[in-house]
């Protein structure tokens, strides 16, 4: 299978939002209300939807929620133990580091969504969408922290408003209760689901920056190589570890290789950080996305 050709709709979706931002009318404060309509509304609906309309097997797929678990811990873990790094550390502001070490380990959830159900179809979107309900909250808990400390803001608080931890908590919930939307509603919420999808790859053009990416250049690279080179090769071990099934190795690996959240900088922004320097990572990692998945679905898959 061409990866790279598979992929080349949604990272079009990237460009096209890029363009019309930086060359037309359509200028980024345009965008920027395109962005809180797909955070606080279409994107938790797509959630929510993705989860509730399959069946939900947790014994079936609680290897593939472990591995992603143990992904994210180490992802954590390698992000956060830079400044502690012998030689590399003395070149890492930690203030700067507490705001950039999400970029280690979150995720795209709109690509991770688009790509899933290109590689697999509904069964390949409700993996991905049970990664993206357990893993949200373990990961923006470790992102919020940290600037929560440093600003000394409440964590608690910014976690509970998050729309993507309440979407998938309440999709999950209600999967579980056994609850179904209705068929004369199934037709507006796909649309809704739809419009998430391309609006988010788009929005994601639209915020990408470069121009930030000239200082800090340690930590920016440090943090992008274990998003982008570090991540797939530990999805890679703890696929065979866990025993996964071949799709659930592809989603794992897909999961693995996401460039990272396109909210990082407006977390990092809103909790009085730099919020230009972390959009920079989110634009590179971005670009790097483009490589850094299929090294992983193309490259590791078949070894």
């Amino acid at each position: 299978m061409n990866y790279a050709q598979l992929l080349f709709p949604d990272f079009s979706l990237i460009l096209c939002g890029f363009l019309v931002c930086r060359y037309t009318a359509l200028n980024r404060t345009v965008w920027q209300q395109v962005d809180a309509l797909v955070y606080f509304f279409l994107f938790p609906v797509l959630l929510f939807h993705s989860i509730v309309k399959s069946t939900l097997d947790l014994r079936a797929a609680s290897g593939l929620i472990g591995a992603g678990w143990t992904l994210g811990a180490i992802g954590i873990t390698l992000a956060y133990v830079l400044p502690y790094l012998p030689v590399l550390g003395r070149h890492i502001d930690k203030r700067q580091h507490a705001a950039c070490a999400q970029v280690g380990f979150r995720f795209n959830s709109f690509i991770g969504l688009a790509i899933a159900e290109r590689l697999a179809g509904p069964e390949g979107l409700l993996l991905i969408a049970v990664l993206i309900g357990v893993c949200v909250p373990v990961f923006n808990t470790a992102a919020v922290w940290p600037m929560a400390r440093h600003a000394e803001r409440g964590f608690l608080r910014e976690l509970v408003r998050n729309p993507l931890i309440i979407g998938t908590a309440s999709g999950l919930l209600a999967n579980i209760a056994g609850f179904h939307i209705p068929p004369w509603l199934e037709p507006t919420v796909t649309r809704v689901g739809a419009a998430a999808l391309a609006m988010g790859l788009m929005a994601a053009g639209a915020g990408m920056q470069f121009s930030a990416l000239t200082r800090d250049r340690a930590l920016g690279i440090s943090v992008l190589t274990v998003r982008h080179f570090i991540s797939p090769l530990v999805a890679f071990a703890l696929a065979r570890w866990y025993g996964l099934s071949a799709l659930q190795t592809t989603i794992l690996l897909a999961f693995s290789a996401l460039p990272t959240a396109p909210t990082g900088y407006v977390l990092a922004a809103r909790m009085g950080y730099d919020g230009a320097y972390v959009a920079g990572l989110v634009t590179l990692s971005t670009v790097l996305g483009m490589l850094s998945l299929p090294f992983a679905l193309g490259v590791l898959r078949q070894l």
